[in-house]
């Protein structure tokens, strides 16, 4: 087994014991630095754990098998993407509040799809037809990447 596998288990497993609540929480689009802010902020009563997802998955179901504790085998399908745990004996909803407030909006990018909670993402099917729109105000359409009659015709 990795050095590092153990050294992220004998992390993660006090952190199991010790705490009576775990937050997962997406960490997609967050920045180091914006990460660092709100370890600060919660470091005084919470820890915040980050690192590979595999790692987590196993530290977790290792710790649920060894303890009989299923619980902790719910997490497993949580993890994925871009995640963290948050370890804490305080409310939840406090905590969410902590993040809210580091919680920035972000301008949309072409091919970026929204994550909203566990939601996975679905398919938009638009119908063709007029938009109604003059063709110097359809820039809306070009920034997400939607092509409108004046451009398609452009592209013949």
């Amino acid at each position: 087994m990795g050095v590092r596998k153990v050294q992220y288990d004998k992390k993660l497993c006090p952190l199991l014991e010790q705490y009576s609540k775990i937050l997962i929480f997406g960490a997609d689009n967050v920045d180091s630095k914006k990460l660092q802010e709100i370890r600060s902020a919660l470091r005084d009563h919470s820890v915040v754990m980050m690192g590979k997802n595999t790692m987590m998955r196993r530290s977790l179901q290792i710790y649920g098998e060894r303890t009989g504790n299923k619980a902790f085998l719910s997490f497993i399908p949580l993890i994925v993407g871009k995640v963290g745990l948050i370890f804490t004996k305080r409310d939840l909803q406090e905590i969410g509040a902590v993040l809210g407030k580091y919680k920035v909006g972000e301008p949309s990018r072409v091919g970026l799809v929204p994550q909203v909670g566990l939601v996975p993402p679905i398919d938009i099917v638009s119908q063709p037809g007029s938009t109604g729109m003059d063709p110097s105000h359809t820039s809306i359409f070009e920034v997400h990447n939607l092509p409108t009659i004046s451009l398609i015709w452009s592209l013949l």
